[in-house]
């Protein structure tokens, strides 16, 4: 025992007036208090009042006194005594006795804050819903088994997995009770949500639960209907923002009691507390929106393998496409790829060709440079006679870039950003900051103007003029279709927003390949290849007459690798690729970003591994600069370890932060672990 936890003893014993005293056992709690200062980054112990013996638990959330103001924070564990030197504080309040922050959260919290250089008050709140009263006052203590048989309704599903030569053998080894690792082409079609529901319900028969992280909303609801059809109802539970904070707290809450061991959500879901954790899924790992936008800013994928390594269970990392952090897993040898054969491939799989072969050539000049094609236009009219086909057009609105059209000089804003067309009739405004835009060129002064990039609005008016007879149907920004009929129509969608048919889409167009692979992105081959394939993938299979036309050159290898539907030899291009150029996922980079006097005074104090290499400065991401004056212009640095360094660049980035922080420097430093976008 501590010589203050003696001393508040003794006064007790002596009878002198106390206002407090600390519990006869394990008087001293270790507190995570929410603050996110990285010089702060480190537990805290505070005195527990006898009062709150019984309900200051491990995990916790409590009410502290910290620099003299109320905070809320976690508490850790209960210990007899501590290594502090001074007064401790008594914990002034029990928010409420649920032991919300479990073991292995909390260890994984600390994991990917070390790996990503924050800390872990960022990361828990990441983790742990704000809590809601009523919800959590609601069938308090109602823990226990989950109900019902585990495996309900797995064997009225058909065997998908018999359509991978190595499925079979992985769900065998999850029912098991064993820890396969894999990475995952999906087979195109609409059956990957079944198949994931097969492989929890495997986990499931050896008495594990699992976690599956989908992208968005509408993969969520096609997961949580599989689920229920194989597992049955009330064996799982599915985690979305539309629910409301206290439906959705009171799910959270059904997973961390154990009510329920299989939880389907996004990105948050990657932390929900499932007990006896066997399986961990990740659907369409390349979305962008399995990245976190706030700090410490960690990806789904790399939470989720992380957790899987930790926890030691299974994971299912796949997609249509895959990514060269993927292959990366494989290469490491930390997971085996799981696809199916090249006869099994071609059975779903529709066909694919490029608008730009020699043969459409010679028939059609244009094909080249035209935005729609003939052979696009040909392909589309024989598939609307058996249902209907799918338009692909990567920008949403009505014309996204325009130019001069006397001397094509492109219309900007002040502040650098691309004048964008919102409607036939709506003034120009900026695509950055919003601004009215003026029509005369700052070059010639012509007020004319031609279209640069055409967004999904200018496309539906064009192709219901192209397809008279034929009802036009558009699927992106606010208003986004989650079906349509097997009747012949024309669905104009962005990526991510096109809708389920009925049966399948008889044919597809993917448009503007040269606005995907141009983006100036380290990731733009392979961001358009996931975002044709999962458009592709809605197409019947090529025996039932399913085709789809991609106006892009068919020499590129995203093309190439559409048309033979082989994701996984571009994903190992790629990673070749950036491996020969130090890129991740081959090497670890940091990007440092802020005002130039800030960032310079971070580098000052920041101790860098031994082989890493500082590039820079560059401009801010955007292109856009900082508050005027100077030495305060937004500047970027990047810092590239190898891989084995990776968590030491994260320290000592972490520790440079502290110090910062600790001195109180003017400017906010914005520090990203291999963030999306390099470049």
């Amino acid at each position: 025992m501590s010589g203050q936890v003696r001393q508040a003893a003794a006064g007790r014993a002596s009878g002198r007036r106390t206002v407090r005293q600390p519990a006869a056992e394990l008087p001293v709690a270790r507190v995570a208090v929410d603050i996110s200062l990285p010089h702060l980054d480190r537990p805290f112990d505070y005195l527990v009042p006898d009062s709150m013996a019984e309900s200051a638990v491990p995990g916790c959330q409590v009410r502290v006194r910290f620099a003299g103001q109320l905070t809320g924070g976690f508490l850790l564990e209960r210990r007899a005594g501590t290594d502090h030197q001074g007064k401790l504080g008594f914990l002034e309040r029990v928010v409420s006795p649920e032991p919300v922050l479990t073991p292995e959260i909390a260890g994984l919290a600390r994991a990917v804050a070390d790996r990503y250089g924050g800390t872990l008050a960022d990361v828990l709140r990441l983790a742990i819903p704000p809590r809601h009263a009523a919800a959590s006052r609601a069938d308090l203590g109602a823990r226990g088994e989950p109900h019902g048989d585990p495996a309900a309704g797995a064997d009225t599903e058909e065997p998908l997995w018999d359509r991978y030569p190595d499925g079979p053998s992985f769900l065998a080894a999850l029912a098991d009770g064993r820890s396969p690792r894999a990475i995952w082409s999906a087979l195109p079609g609409r059956d990957w949500p079944a198949e994931i529901a097969q492989a929890v319900a495997a986990a499931a028969a050896s008495g594990r639960g699992s976690v599956v992280v989908v992208p968005d909303s509408r993969d969520l609801a096609l997961v949580d209907s599989a689920l229920s059809a194989t597992l049955g109802p009330g064996r799982h539970v599915a985690l979305m923002a539309s629910l409301g904070p206290a439906e959705r707290y009171r799910r959270w809450l059904a997973a961390a009691r154990g009510e329920v061991t299989v939880v389907a959500g996004t990105r948050s879901a990657m932390f929900a507390p499932v007990a006896r954790l066997g399986l961990v899924v990740l659907w369409d790992e390349g979305d962008d929106l399995h990245a976190e936008p706030r700090s410490p800013y960690p990806h789904a994928r790399e939470v989720l393998a992380l957790r899987a390594h930790r926890a030691r269970c299974a994971a299912l990392i796949g997609g249509f496409a895959r990514t060269a952090e993927a292959a990366q897993l494989i290469s490491s040898g930390w997971a085996r790829s799981l696809q199916a054969s090249r006869a099994v491939v071609r059975q779903f799989a529709p066909a694919v060709q490029p608008a730009g072969e020699e043969a459409e050539l010679a028939r059609d000049e244009a094909a080249r440079s035209a935005r729609l094609p003939g052979i696009a236009l040909r392909t589309a009219r024989a598939a609307l006679a058996s249902g209907p086909v799918l338009f692909q057009v990567p920008r949403r609105g009505y014309l996204a870039a325009v130019a001069c059209e006397r001397c094509h000089f492109p219309a900007r804003c002040d502040c650098g950003g691309p004048a964008e067309l919102p409607g036939p009739q709506a003034p120009l405004r900026c695509g950055w900051c919003g601004s009215a835009i003026g029509r005369s060129c700052r070059r010639c002064g012509h007020q004319g103007l031609r279209a640069l990039v055409t967004g999904a609005r200018r496309t539906a008016e064009e192709l219901g003029r192209a397809f008279t007879g034929f009802p036009v149907l558009s699927s992106g920004g606010s208003e986004v279709l989650d079906r349509v009929g097997s009747d012949p129509a024309v669905v104009v969608a962005t990526p991510g927003a096109e809708p389920v048919a009925l049966g399948g889409y008889a044919g597809a167009v993917l448009l503007d390949g040269w606005a995907v692979l141009g983006l100036a992105t380290l990731r733009a081959a392979e961001e358009a290849l996931r975002r044709w394939m999962n458009a592709a993938a809605l197409v019947r299979p090529a025996a039932d007459g399913g085709s789809v036309v991609v106006v892009a050159d068919g020499a590129q290898p995203a093309v190439q690798a559409l048309i033979r539907w082989d994701p996984a030899t571009h994903a190992d291009r790629e990673l070749a690729e950036r491996a020969e150029l130090r890129f991740p996922p081959a090497a670890r980079m940091a990007a440092v970003s802020g005002p130039e006097q800030a960032v310079a005074a971070l580098l000052e104090v920041l101790e860098l591994p031994a082989r890493a290499e500082l590039l820079g400065p560059l401009p801010a991401a955007d292109g856009r600069a900082g508050p005027a004056g100077p030495g305060r212009e937004a500047i970027r640095y990047l810092v590239r370890v190898p891989r084995s360094e990776g968590t030491a660049l994260a320290l000592a980035l972490r520790a440079a932060q502290a110090v910062r922080s600790a001195a109180k420097e003017p400017g906010a430093v914005r520090v990203q672990l291999d963030p999306a976008a390099l470049i």
